[in-house]
C-alpha cells in the first residue's frame, strides 16, 4: 500500500482507534500524519479556489462570450480576483471555452462625386476631445429582413456619439445621424471621415458638412484599412451581441443595439485606454 493510502486509512479511523496505535500498525510517523493532513487542507483549499474562478469565469463567458483569457483576467480583477494571465488561460483550457472570432466584413466601392482628401490617414489616435469623427454605415439581419445601422465614433475614446436604425441604405440616414451629432455638440473645425459610399460623396452631404463647420475626409477607394476603427466597432457589435438572432421585430432590434451601445460606451473596457472604458476614460482624464 502507497504511503498516501496509508495515511488515507490512519484518517479514515482515527476516530474509533487511538492514533499511536494507527500509526504504528500503518509504519507511519506521528508527524507525518500531520504533515500530511496539512498538505491535504492545503490542496482542498487550492480545488475550492480553482472551483469558485471557473464558476466565475464561466459567468463571464456566459454573459460575454467574445472574451478571450485576457479580457476575462481584467473581468476578474475587476471582481476582486487578482490571478495571472497565464492560469486564467489554463483554466478556460480545462474548461474548453474561448472566445468567438470575429469575422471581417467584405468592402465595395461605389463612384463618387465629391472626394475630400484622406485627412486621417490612418491616424486613429488623438488626445483632443471632439476633433476626429469617423462614420460608416453596416446591415444587420432580422427575420429575413435587412436593416442598416449608421454610427458616428469619436476617436479621442472611441465612443460612439451618434447612431440611427432604418430599413433604407440613403442619404437621408447619414443626414439623420450627423443631425444627431451636432445636435449633441459643437463640431466647428472637427473632421469626419468616413468610406466613399454614395452617401458620402453626394453634394447635399458636403453641403451640409460646411453648414456646421465640419472638414470632410474620405477613404481611399476599395481600402477598409482607412475606416478601420468604425469597421472594428460593427464587427464588435455584431460578434458580441447575442441578442440579433432573437429579435422578432425592428423594436426589438433598436433596443438590442441600443443595449449594446450603452455596453460598449459605458462598460466595455479597451486595452488602449488604459482598460476603461469609453465614457469612463473621458470623464478620468477630465477630472
Amino acid at each position: 500500500m502507497l504511503k498516501n493510502d496509508r495515511f488515507e486509512a490512519v484518517h479514515e479511523l482515527k476516530s474509533f482507534f487511538p492514533l499511536t496505535w494507527l500509526t504504528c500498525i500503518a509504519k507511519v510517523s506521528r508527524s507525518g500524519y500531520y504533515k500530511w493532513r496539512k498538505n491535504q487542507k492545503i490542496r482542498m483549499e487550492r480545488q475550492l479556489k480553482e472551483q469558485t474562478l471557473k464558476e466565475h469565469i464561466m459567468a463571464i463567458h456566459h454573459s460575454r462570450p467574445f472574451y478571450g483569457y485576457p479580457r476575462v483576467t481584467i473581468a476578474l480583477k475587476k471582481e476582486g480576483f487578482h490571478i495571472n494571465h497565464k492560469r486564467v488561460y489554463r483554466l478556460m483550457k480545462e474548461m474548453n471555452i474561448q472566445s468567438i472570432i470575429r469575422k471581417k466584413r467584405r468592402y465595395f466601392g461605389r463612384q463618387a462625386s465629391v472626394i475630400h482628401p484622406n485627412r486621417l490617414n490612418r491616424k486613429f489616435k488623438t488626445n483632443q476631445f471632439n476633433q476626429l469623427y469617423v462614420t460608416d454605415i453596416t446591415y444587420i439581419a432580422c427575420q429575413h429582413h435587412f436593416y442598416y445601422l449608421s454610427a458616428i465614433q469619436d476617436l479621442y475614446n472611441n465612443e460612439i456619439v451618434a447612431w440611427k436604425l432604418s430599413k433604407r441604405n440613403d442619404l437621408e440616414l447619414v443626414m439623420e445621424t450627423l443631425e444627431s451629432l451636432t445636435s449633441q455638440r459643437d463640431v466647428k473645425g472637427a473632421v469626419l471621415h468616413s468610406d466613399q459610399g454614395f452617401q458620402y460623396t453626394t453634394k447635399a452631404y458636403q453641403k451640409r458638412l460646411e453648414n456646421v463647420g465640419l472638414k470632410g475626409s474620405h477613404s481611399r477607394r476599395g481600402n477598409c484599412l482607412d475606416n478601420a476603427c468604425i469597421e472594428s466597432f460593427f464587427s464588435h457589435l455584431k460578434t458580441e451581441n447575442t441578442y440579433f438572432s432573437s429579435c422578432q421585430t425592428e423594436k426589438e432590434l433598436h433596443k438590442s443595439i441600443e443595449d449594446y451601445i450603452q455596453f460598449y460606451n459605458h462598460d466595455r473596457f479597451q486595452k488602449k485606454l488604459n482598460q476603461c472604458a469609453p465614457v469612463e476614460y473621458r470623464h478620468t482624464l477630465a477630472a
